[in-house]
């Protein structure tokens, strides 16, 4: 038996749908790698600190100091492949005494990092005749920097003494639960709880010295002149 002959060619079939091609993806850029830990187990990422940074500052300083006052100032810079890099020094308004650093105007500074995008990744600040440490008020300071971000580090300078300076933040726990919690009054006062601060610079902390790392020094005081 043959078949019946179309009167008709066959209508084509629907054409074969081919998938688009592929764009050819860029190479992503390699990542820093996290190596160190907060004491719950959170991982740190790498802080990369310009060498000079606390050279300028202090040169900065040197005026407040010679009076015994402390003088302050924000670590800011900027996130880049999985780590974070202090690429600013700002110097803000800020009224002193031999054993505080009061900042004024944060207005100012708010305004100057968001229009230049910038993070906000600790402080620094000097101890004229003191030792280095983070006293009971420092501690108080930089618990709210670092609840804001946890890799957030607080520079002690003490050019008097021996060692005379170091980068810090506070243990996780117990630093941060026993300082948010503490109600205790006045500017200075003990905390029972021992160890509620550690040294971040270098293994096994997340701080990372690089001489060649670029940074701009902003001085936003009245008697600044803007960048310096």
């Amino acid at each position: 038996m043959h078949p019946t002959p179309h009167n008709h060619p066959p209508s084509l079939a629907r054409p074969l749908s081919l998938p688009p091609l592929l764009k050819p993806q860029a190479p992503q850029p390699p990542q820093f790698a996290t190596t160190s830990h907060l004491e719950n187990n959170t991982p740190l990422r790498t802080l990369f600190l310009p060498s000079p940074l606390r050279h300028r500052f202090l040169s900065l300083a040197s005026p407040q100091t010679a009076q015994n006052l402390e003088t302050c100032g924000i670590l800011a810079g900027t996130l880049l492949q999985n780590a974070l890099f202090i690429t600013h020094l700002i110097i803000p308004e800020q009224t002193s005494t031999p054993d505080t650093c009061e900042m004024t105007n944060e207005a100012s500074l708010h305004t100057y990092c968001d229009t230049h995008d910038l993070m906000v990744l600790g402080w620094i600040h000097t101890h004229p005749s003191q030792t280095c440490f983070l006293s009971s008020r420092d501690l108080h300071t930089h618990v709210w920097f670092q609840m804001q971000l946890p890799e957030s580090v607080a520079i002690v300078c003490a050019p008097s003494k021996e060692p005379s300076w170091g980068v810090f933040r506070l243990t996780d726990p117990p630093g941060v639960g026993v300082v948010r919690a503490c109600e205790k009054p006045g500017i200075f006062h003990p905390h029972e709880e021992g160890r509620l601060f550690t040294d971040a610079l270098g293994r096994p902390g997340h701080v990372v010295e690089y001489e060649e790392l670029r940074f701009e020094v902003v001085d936003l005081r009245p008697m600044g002149k803007g960048r310096v």
